[in-house]
């Protein structure tokens, strides 16, 4: 029975007695009644309005300013806080064609609200147009209120432009037939005006009439100008001729088909023997012109831009011992002015194209210890030229900055900053 063994069979006894109590009461506890959480809801605090500034400072593009103003129109709507912030980068750089333009800027502006106030005074530069040709155009008067409601103006851009009969404007004229055009003189009450505003340092004047004494009006206005730009017709003396001008300019800019007179550049550059520090040339100067400027402050100028350079342009800048910054468009000419160059300069800028001779600009590159930037621009096949990989490695060597570019435009931005 082995298999039986592993279980045991035997009866149980039932003689065992157990005590069994059951207990059927339902054990209550307390009720108690239902509590609800509630959150406190808090109000989100607002961004400080310096926060705000600084972002959108950070996003702001001066090189781009289409691109600023799609961005800050966006921003202006957000909310009320942010629309004034917005709005005033949005005025730091206006622009006035026409009385309409002129009368939304001036219900802007309104100096008898807060509002206007700081926007009126948040406004850096600005570019106006003075063309009578055009329907609704620019008044002289309204343009110099403009001026006047912008106590933080520092640069002021305008363009003259001469009248011709109706139906004989012709758009696309060639720049000699546009420069012509008659144009008046600018309103003595505007000029008046333009005295109880802003005191400007930056003055761009583009001329494009025959009248050849508007920029002397204009240079009797602010005696605070640091920049010079002036292009188009080329300026005369006042007649009759009046004390010189009073500025102590520090970069002059020109832009002429035919040079102004050495008289004149002696009349506006009088009291700035020690301080013009640069000179720049869109348009090639007469011999006359260049060499007496740089004759005359060679003493002080650390920078030079020049379309090309003739050798006996080059053998004059030797004279310029604190150039740090020259600048040649003309790819030929340049290695002629670097050898004349003073040991200490810091940037030079010129184009190339295949013909040109790199020899120069290497030895330069490889032995100038002060030399921080080389700035090229490419014409007529400089993007090919066999040493351009030799000019790149040896300013990569040697830690210096290299900025390319095939836009002459890009070129001279980086001339003007």
């Amino acid at each position: 029975m082995g298999f039986f063994r592993f279980f045991d069979l035997s009866q149980p006894q039932l003689n065992s007695e157990f005590d069994i109590s059951f207990d059927l009461t339902i054990p209550q506890t307390p009720l108690s009644k239902p509590t609800l959480s509630i959150t406190e809801q808090c109000k989100p605090s607002r961004i400080p309005l310096e926060v705000i500034m600084m972002i959108m400072e950070a996003a702001y593009d001066e090189e781009d300013i289409e691109s600023n103003k799609i961005l800050l129109r966006s921003l202006a709507l957000v909310c009320r806080d942010w629309s004034l912030s917005a709005q005033m980068l949005l005025f730091r750089h206006i622009s006035l064609d026409s009385e309409s333009h002129y009368r939304s800027f001036a219900f802007a502006t309104d100096r008898s609200s807060e509002r206007g106030r700081v926007l009126g005074n948040a406004v850096y530069s600005m570019r106006a147009s003075l063309d009578p040709n055009q329907p609704g155009h620019l008044s002289q008067l309204n343009f110099a209120e403009a001026v006047t409601r912008c106590q933080n103006l520092h640069e002021l851009s305008i363009g003259l432009y001469g009248c011709v009969p109706p139906g004989d404007d012709v758009v696309g004229s060639p720049d000699t037939l546009r420069m012509r055009r008659p144009a008046p003189s600018f309103d003595e009450d505007a000029i008046a005006l333009l005295r109880t505003g802003p005191s400007i340092t930056t003055l761009r004047f583009s001329n494009w009439s025959e009248n050849r004494q508007s920029i002397t009006q204009l240079l009797s206005v602010w005696t605070s100008l640091k920049s010079l730009v002036i292009s188009g017709t080329p300026p005369e003396l006042p007649s009759p001729i009046f004390a010189p001008f009073p500025c102590a300019l520090e970069k002059l800019r020109m832009n002429f088909q035919t040079s102004p007179s050495v008289d004149f550049l002696r009349w506006l550059l009088h009291n700035s023997g020690d301080t013009l520090r640069a000179l720049e040339f869109e348009r090639e100067p007469s011999t006359a012109v260049l060499h007496h400027l740089i004759h005359s402050h060679h003493h002080t100028l650390t920078s030079l831009s020049l379309p090309s350079c003739s050798r006996a342009t080059a053998r004059v800048l030797d004279k310029c011992t604190s150039l740090r910054n020259i600048f040649v468009e003309d790819a030929i000419s340049f290695p002629v002015a670097l050898k004349k160059l003073s040991p200490r300069v810091e940037h030079i800028g010129f184009g190339l194209n295949k013909e040109t001779s790199m020899q120069t600009v290497l030895e330069a590159v490889k032995i100038n210890e002060f030399l921080q930037v080389v700035t090229v621009n490419l014409r007529n096949g400089g993007k090919v030229h066999r040493q351009l990989p030799s000019l790149k490695m040896t300013c990569a060597l040697r830690g210096i900055r290299l900025r390319i570019t095939d836009d002459v435009r890009v070129f001279r931005g980086i001339v003007v900053r």
